[in-house]
Order: structure tokens, then C-alpha cells, then sequence
């Protein structure tokens, strides 16, 4: 089979959507299948200096597989990380589509890319599968805080219903989100898939995280001797990364061989820096910037405990990374998180109060036998999500889109 994914992030835009893409085209292809990336193109200086481009670090046989189109864009006003494709592009594309002759679009994106995966289905009668990830509603008041609200979520509502239209199969990764498109009342099959994972990349011996560990505590001297609290995702508002760092005070209190690492880049870098010195959390901080695949694998493996305070967290990705490396999770449970962690399994999950997710990221770390039954608790419950166990289902909803689908292997 040969599929096109047609997505605005990707390497080295860094987000969920494009580990998603990235993960899935990488075992389509291992599976036999052939793959085409649609994507708007990042400018590398605009993200940071030591980007491969595939976000791994690592040269892979499988990824030199997949056919990668990167679609000239330009900047947009309203994010500095973020790309839109140049619609003048419309023609080429369609034309280097033509040269794969794809069997099927399945379409990541809502916004121009979108429209070309979408346009070209329509044109050449190949299914359009559209997955679901981000629940824009939610998202764009972080986006444009200036706007009304409710006029916000009425234009996207809008554009959303028009984008679930024209697919002819939706995909969505939780049943939160499920239950979301269905509030649409558009009359397509849905089907639930989450993101698969690649355990191998989180499997690392003791002497490579030795080593790792050594070479992280002659870059950041405050992690040394320390037990690490870890968030890994974007730094942006949504994530609600405030909340760990108005309570690590309370944890350090308690525990002075504590440090919290926040890895990862975005758009609020410099302003939770600050947020840490005005709590007097600062010289227990480290924020690590951008950091490849390959390297956050790692930091995971020298972690103690991984916290994800996020509300809007769309699949839980990092929990079932973290969960992969054995390192218990306590996470607020919402959307995705209630999917991955369905209650306390390789953690805690628990309600929006700080108190709570305190106390039990205290438990953690005073109790060694809790700790380690809740660490392999994690490796357990973490391999439902490996891509292996997915992948097949993702085929079988190619294989089951409209009449054009049939007879294709």
C-alpha cells in the first residue's frame, strides 16, 4: 500500500502530532508499505543549531525509506514556531503526488497542508483518513488570548465540522476526543487508535545512562548527587507547567536531593525561568531547551519521577515514554492521560489539586518498595502502547475506508 500523511509539524518542529507521524510512517514502512511525508518546511535556524531534522540524532535505514516533501511556507503571526505552507504550492505538490500515485491520504493537520490532502483525495478518488489530534477549541485561546472566547470556539467549531466532512474515515486517539467529534454530528465512521510508541529507544543499558548521567551533571553541576522530577513536552501556557513549579517547593522541603529538570523548548522558556527564581526554585531548575529524540530517551532513563501537570495533554505520549523506562508517573488525569494511565497504573493519576498530585509524588519518593513496584508496574502497563501492537490496527482502518480501499493489500 502506499500512503501519503500530509502534516504541518514535523521535524524539527517538535510536538506530538509529528512523533505521531513520524512513529507510524517509520513501522508502515517496516511493515512492507511505502510513505510519503507532506509537510510544511521548518528553516532550521529558526528552530536550533544541532537539529538533524528527524529529531533522533541517529542515522536509521527505514527513515531514508519514506519519501519526504517538504512544502515551501512561510511564517505566521501568531506563533513563532509554527509554519504555514505557500497555497502558490498547491500545483507542485499535486504533481509529485501523481509521481507516487498514492492509495490513500491520511490527513494530520487542520490547516493548509490539510486542504491540499484533502483536495488532491477529491480529485484523483483516493479515501482521505483524518485523524483528530488536537482539540482546537481548547488550544487557540493560548493562541489568540486577545479574541472573544466564544467567538473563538465558534469559528473553529465551524471549521472543524467543514475539515470532518470531507474525510471519509476520522481516526481519534482517545475516547475524550471521540466523544468530542461526535458533538459535531457529522454522519463518518470513527475509530479509535492512539499513538504507538517505540520501545526500542527507550532501552538503555546501566553503563550508557552512566555515562549519559556523567555528561549531564558537567553540563547542568546543580543535578548532582540529585533525584530528578521530570517534565518533558513543549513549553508553552497549556502545559500548565506553573503548577509543578509553584508546588517544588514543598517537594524541596521535604527532600533536599530533589532537582526538577523541564525538558524541552517553547514559547514560555524564559518566562518559567523565571517563574522558578520568583518561587526561589532557581538554582534547583534546569531547563534543558530543545533536545533530540535520541537524548530525551535518556533523560528519561536518569529520571526519577516524571510529572505531567498538562490539562490538554491529546494522547499522553510522554506518559507511556516515561512509563517505557520504568519511571512512575504522577499526572493529572485529563484527556489523554486518562487513556495511557486508566488510574494508577505506573503511578498516580490524579484530580486537579496540587495537594493530591504533592502528596504523592511524596510517596514516591519515601517509599523505595512503592517505588519500585510502581516502576514495573510502569513497564508493564506502558507496552499496550508500543507501535507493534498498533500498527496493524492502523491498517486495518486503511483497509476498511470507502469502496476505493477495496481490493488493495
Amino acid at each position: 500500500m502506499k500512503i501519503a500523511m500530509f502534516t504541518d509539524a514535523y521535524w524539527p518542529r517538535v510536538n506530538g502530532v509529528t512523533v505521531s507521524v513520524d512513529t507510524f510512517s517509520l513501522a508502515l514502512v517496516r511493515a512492507g508499505h511505502e510513505v510519503m511525508i507532506v509537510c510544511s518546511e521548518y528553516p532550521v535556524p529558526s528552530m536550533t543549531d544541532n537539529i538533524t531534522g528527524n529529531g533522533t540524532g541517529k542515522e536509521d535505514p527505514v527513515r531514508e525509506k519514506i519519501k519526504l516533501l517538504r512544502v515551501p511556507s512561510r511564517s505566521v503571526f501568531f506563533s513563532d514556531e509554527d509554519r504555514a505552507a505557500k497555497l502558490s504550492k498547491r500545483g507542485w505538490v499535486e504533481r509529485e503526488l501523481d509521481e507516487f500515485s498514492p492509495d490513500l491520504v491520511h490527513i494530520n493537520t487542520e490547516f493548509l497542508i490539510a486542504d491540499f490532502g484533502f483536495g488532491y483525495a477529491k480529485k484523483r478518488r483516493v479515501p482521505a483518513v483524518y485523524t483528530f489530534h488536537t482539540i482546537w477549541e481548547d488550544y487557540a485561546i493560548n493562541y489568540f488570548p486577545y479574541l472573544p472566547e466564544g467567538l473563538l470556539r465558534f469559528v473553529i467549531r465551524k471549521g472543524q465540522k467543514y475539515l470532518l466532512k470531507r474525510a471519509d474515515l476520522i481516526i481519534v486517539p482517545t475516547p475524550q476526543i471521540e466523544e468530542m467529534v461526535k458533538t459535531y454530528r457529522v454522519k463518518k465512521e470513527i475509530r479509535r487508535l492512539p499513538t504507538g510508541t517505540d520501545p526500542a529507544l527507550f532501552d538503555h543499558s546501566e553503563k550508557e545512562l552512566a555515562e549519559f548521567r556523567t555528561a549531564m551533571e558537567k553540563k547542568y553541576p546543580v543535578i548532582n548527587g540529585k533525584r530528578l522530577l521530570l517534565f518533558a513536552g513543549r513549553v508553552s501556557k497549556e502545559k500548565n507547567i506553573s503548577f509543578i513549579i509553584k508546588l517544588f517547593p514543598e517537594l524541596l522541603a521535604k527532600h533536599s536531593d530533589l532537582a526538577l529538570v523541564i525538558a524541552g523548548n517553547g514559547p514560555y522558556l524564559d518566562y518559567f525561568r523565571d517563574e522558578a527564581k520568583q518561587y526561589g526554585v532557581g538554582e534547583s531548575c534546569v531547563f534543558t531547551g530543545y533536545l533530540e529524540r535520541a537524548e530525551l530517551s535518556l533523560v528519561y532513563g536518569i529520571s526519577h519521577v516524571f510529572l505531567l501537570p498538562s490539562l490538554t495533554e491529546t494522547q499522553g505520549l510522554v506518559t507511556v515514554e516515561a512509563m517505557l523506562s520504568g519511571i512512575p508517573v504522577v499526572a493529572i488525569g485529563a484527556l489523554g492521560t486518562v487513556q495511557v494511565m486508566g488510574g494508577d497504573n505506573g503511578g498516580f493519576m490524579v484530580k486537579n489539586d496540587s495537594a493530591e498530585f504533592r502528596d504523592r509524588v511524596l510517596d514516591l519518593l519515601g517509599d523505595r518498595e512503592l517505588y519500585r513496584k510502581k516502576s514495573e508496574e510502569a513497564r508493564r502497563h506502558a507496552q499496550a502502547w508500543t507501535i507493534e501492537s498498533l500498527t496493524g490496527k492502523l491498517l486495518d482502518i486503511y483497509r476498511e475506508a470507502p469502496e476505493t480501499m477495496k481490493g488493495i493489500q
